[in-house]
């Protein structure tokens, strides 16, 4: 029973095996018809969605375009992987074409004025198909795919050698027309008819014209244009040309000179004292087009190829930028942020001792890396730097010379300083390590002791003024010993010359009978003037002839001095600087002088500051106050004695503190000539008292009036001390703690560098003013912790320094830019300023300003249009090539730029039919659209050529 029913289904299998072998099923595709069918999936997908869903779905934008997007697929047939892309733009348009020359598009968009295409290719490693019948399969495949779909995007699929760049295309017009596009590259040995015009003129004419037809005696319409691309020669390239041409006129000219200086592009700019930065700018491309005209024969090709590129409609001007300011590379670029970033370096070592002079001893025990890797220069290069500091180009200092307006924010000194030019010449030395700062510094101070010494003035800083306490406390006390050294050569020749100025006193006070003077003779000087020789003038009731001219008094601070009041019988005037106005003395209706007081004693910061820490010891009593200037007083009170010797406190009081006196009436307050016209006996004296804190009893103020001599400033001790002040100042200098002279040096460094980068010339280019003005915030508030001295060894500071250090170097590329820009159109500022503005907005996302991150663009392709008005300054920066600059002894190609002939060469030839899309004969005119039947483009020069040509044809 088993057997007999296992026998009847088997029979029942077979039986519906034979049923289903009955049918021949058609409707299995083959490999090659699913191939094309996912093509055509892909295709549909693609066309559905749009661009603005393509966007969303990942399409990317292409480095060289603003609007031309991608989106690949990968296919896979017999074994092989291909990929399909398709380019489409995000704004489209229904005419489907591109602007000639457009600097943004596509490589097949230019050879073949198409918008939106597919490119399928295999997955090699070219890229390329090698194989021409599968190039002719693959592109079939997808044409038929495209027509499926009613697609009339065109389809290109490369061919060939990659480096051939050739492809083959189709693409459907419609139920009647095919447009199908081939492209090929000839490398190397150009037929010479097709280097010309006229050849590539004939060449496409022979694309449509019956071959029995003599091409050159014809006319046909073509409508033409053409992109001629000029380059100059690297800018560094020409100046070692014209160096060797001057090198060989000189040597023909004297056979003995056989040293010549090559001048550099940067040779006027302020940094090129320290070192010669690289043009950034290597050259420029300037590109002439001629717009779309009617050509008719060889001839006018031939003319047209004579023409010069002025006559052309547009000039656009590209310039060429050297990579290394966008490199991020450290160390491609010497500048003052790349030995800056050693100074912070040695600032971060300065803590390891104690002093600077343990960084070059023998027998400190520091560590390896500064006995290794840090060379201490020779003592040739100390000198030649010590000479410069000290002996070259002796001058006065121009401190304001290239000082920014923020400048002062910035705790460092002057650039034009003793201590800003020995920390900008740190900089180069050894490249700043601390044993050479270390070396440099000990031989600086042996200089600064030697003037000191031998009383010779301390170069590039100011001998006289106040100090600037805006500046670093070593450019402080370096002013206050180049004062004190003044003060000491003036003691000297005083001293020298004591004796002859007594002797030659006595003669005049035998000729000069003092009262038989009318008018006061004391003589006007200014405060820094000497006294000595000075005649004095004699007290009269009726002196009212002065010279009318009021000297300011200098406040000063105290020192004592204890001497007897001179007896009311001297009546001799000294130290006069001239009458105050019309104010009179209270009890000898005298006309009131203002005499000549000693300048202030000098203080710098830490003695300030010492001051302060004495006062809020002591107190804030007006006592304690009075006692600190009590010197001062002395002496202001002992020259007002000596001008006017029938003064009392009551009339000091009146001119060095008038807020003391309150005047019961407004007598003093008329004018001069007013006053003179009245009775002066009327109302004398004035109503008046001395305020409450004068009048009180035990006053400080009279206690000091009462002990003060009369003596003109000239006659009185000095309140600043020059030996002892300039001792204290060498004895500061000679113990300075090491990581308290880098943080000064520091500071003062990164102040001049801007300093002297501010003194660029770069015209009006606003965003580079602005990007200054920014860099000195950003060092004052990065250098703020050093003016506190709060920084220690292993510091965040140190890592914000080095920071700031990138900051300033993003600047001085930057500004190198705008410097070189200027100075080669001077002639035609609009440009430099467009092309400035564009290289910022590329460049600044790498200043750190701007959170693009890897988006940020790699080269620079900003192109700017070229005026009429400017073209002769473009024109001039192809200068006539020399015998060496032309490499090439005969030139091939025409439309020469004095002398230079176009690196690349474009032109486009089209003819345009008017069709119909449609089978039907006899259609009206209006159904009909004019349609470039064909079109093709050549590019190259004389050493290569590559043509692209599209044909339209009827199916």
């Amino acid at each position: 029973m088993a057997s007999s029913s296992k026998v009847e289904s088997d029979s029942e299998d077979e039986a519906l095996d034979e049923e289903v072998e009955h049918f021949d099923d058609f409707t299995l595709a083959s490999s090659w018809e699913r191939f094309i069918s996912e093509i055509e999936a892909v295709c549909r997908q693609w066309t559905s969605d749009g661009p603005k869903n393509l966007l969303e779905k990942g399409a990317v934008l292409l480095d060289f375009s603003k609007n031309l997007y991608k989106v690949k697929f990968e296919l896979k047939h017999a074994l092989k992987s291909y990929l399909m892309e398709y380019y489409f733009e995000k704004s489209n348009t229904d005419d489907g074409k591109v602007s000639d020359w457009n600097f943004n598009l596509h490589d097949l968009q230019l050879c073949f004025g198409v918008k939106e295409f597919l490119v399928i290719a295999p997955q090699s490693a070219s890229g390329v198909v090698l194989d021409a019948p599968e190039a002719s399969k693959l592109l079939s495949a997808v044409a038929i795919a495209l027509s499926n779909c009613s697609s009339l995007l065109p389809a290109f699929v490369p061919v060939h050698d990659p480096s051939r760049k050739a492809y083959i295309g189709i693409q459907n017009r419609g139920t009647v027309f095919t447009r199908r596009f081939e492209s090929d590259h000839i490398g190397s040995q150009v037929p010479v008819k097709l280097m010309h015009l006229e050849g590539l003129y004939e060449l496409f004419v022979s694309k449509f014209a019956y071959s029995t037809l003599d091409i050159s005696v014809h006319l046909f319409k073509v409508h033409f244009t053409m992109k001629l691309t000029y380059r100059t020669l690297s800018f560094d390239d020409d100046n070692e040309v014209q160096e060797t041409d001057a090198e060989m006129t000189e040597s023909e000219g004297n056979p003995a000179s056989d040293i010549h200086s090559k001048a550099q592009w940067d040779d006027d700019c302020p940094w090129s004292e320290w070192y010669s930065a690289e043009d950034p700018v290597k050259g420029f491309e300037a590109i002439a087009i001629w717009s779309e005209k009617m050509v008719e024969s060889s001839s006018e090709m031939a003319e047209l190829e004579n023409a010069s590129p002025h006559e052309a409609e547009k000039w656009i001007l590209f310039p060429i930028f050297s990579k290394n300011l966008t490199d991020g590379s450290k160390g491609n670029q010497i500048g003052f942020a790349s030995q800056l970033h050693f100074l912070v370096d040695a600032l971060d070592m300065s803590f390891e001792a104690q002093f600077m002079e343990d960084f070059v001893s023998v027998e400190n025990q520091g560590p390896d890396n500064l006995k290794t890797s840090m060379v201490i220069p020779p003592p040739t290069v100390i000198d030649r730097m010590l000479k410069e500091l000290f002996h070259e180009g002796v001058q006065e200092p121009n401190f304001a010379k290239g000082e920014h307006k923020n400048s002062r924010a910035i705790k460092g000194a002057p650039l034009e300083s003793l201590f800003a030019q020995f920390c900008l010449h740190s900089l180069w030395i050894g490249n700043c390590n601390i044993r050479a700062i270390a070396v440099l510094w000990i031989e600086f101070i042996r200089e600064v002791r030697w003037c000191w010494e031998e009383s010779q003035s301390l170069p590039k800083m100011p001998a006289n003024g106040s100090i600037d306490l805006s500046t670093c406390l070593i450019n402080q006390k370096l002013q206050m010993l180049a004062i004190c050294i003044e003060s000491k050569r003036e003691l000297n020749e005083d001293y020298q010359d004591c004796i002859g100025s007594m002797d030659q006193a006595s003669p005049h006070k035998k000729e000069d009978d003092p009262f038989g003077e009318d008018s006061d003779s004391s003589i006007m000087l200014t405060p820094g003037e000497n006294f000595d020789g000075k005649r004095d003038s004699p007290s009269k009731p009726d002196d009212l002839h002065g010279s009318g001219t009021t000297v300011s008094k200098f406040s000063s601070e105290p020192e004592h001095m204890v001497l007897a009041d001179p007896k009311p019988s001297d009546c001799i005037r000294r130290g006069s600087s001239g009458v105050v106005g019309s104010m009179m003395l209270l009890k000898s209706h005298q006309r009131m002088h203002a005499p000549f007081t000693q300048d202030a004693p000098l203080m710098t910061e830490d003695m300030h500051e010492e001051r302060l820490r004495a006062v809020e010891a002591f107190g804030d009593s007006f006592n304690f106050s009075a006692q600190l200037e009590k010197e001062i007083l002395s002496t202001d009170m002992s020259a007002f004695k000596a001008a006017n010797p029938d003064a009392i406190f009551e009339d000091f009081i009146r001119w060095h503190s008038p807020g003391d006196w309150e005047s019961d009436d407004t007598q003093e307050k008329r004018p001069i000539k007013k006053l003179a016209m009245e009775d002066t006996n009327n109302d004398w004296p004035p109503r008046g008292r001395l305020s409450r804190r004068m009048s009180e009893h035990g006053n400080l103020w009279r206690k000091i009036w009462n002990d003060a001599p009369a003596l003109p400033a000239s006659e009185q001790k000095p309140l600043l001390d020059p030996n002892r002040e300039g001792e204290k100042i060498l004895h500061y200098l000679e113990t300075l703690r090491p990581h308290l002279l880098l943080e000064q040096m520091v500071c003062t460094a990164f102040r001049a560098s801007a300093d002297a980068l501010n003194q660029t010339s770069y015209g009006g280019l606003k965003q580079m003013a602005t990007k200054m003005e920014q860099l000195y915030l950003t060092m004052a508030s990065s250098l703020r912790p050093l003016q506190a001295n709060r920084l220690s060894s292993g510091s965040e500071i140190i890592d914000d320094l080095r920071r700031l250090c990138g900051v300033l170097e993003h600047v001085e590329k930057l500004l190198t830019v705008a410097a070189s820009l200027h100075r080669k159109f001077l002639q035609a500022p609009r440009l430099s300023e467009a092309i400035f503005s564009d290289y910022y907005i590329f460049f600044l996302p790498r200043m750190g300003t701007a959170s693009v991150g890897d988006n940020a663009q790699m080269d620079f392709d900003k192109k700017q249009q070229v005026r009429i008005h400017e073209r002769p300054v473009v024109s001039n920066m192809f200068s006539t090539p020399t015998a060496n600059q032309s490499w090439r002894k005969v030139l091939s190609m025409g439309n020469l730029l004095n002398g230079h002939e176009p690196v690349l060469r474009e032109i486009i030839f089209s003819i345009r039919d008017r069709v119909s899309d449609h089978y039907a004969a006899h259609i009206p005119s209006v159904y009909q659209q004019e349609i470039e039947t064909y079109r093709m483009y050549t590019c190259g020069t004389s050493n290569d050529l590559r043509v692209a040509l599209s044909v339209v044809s009827c199916d």
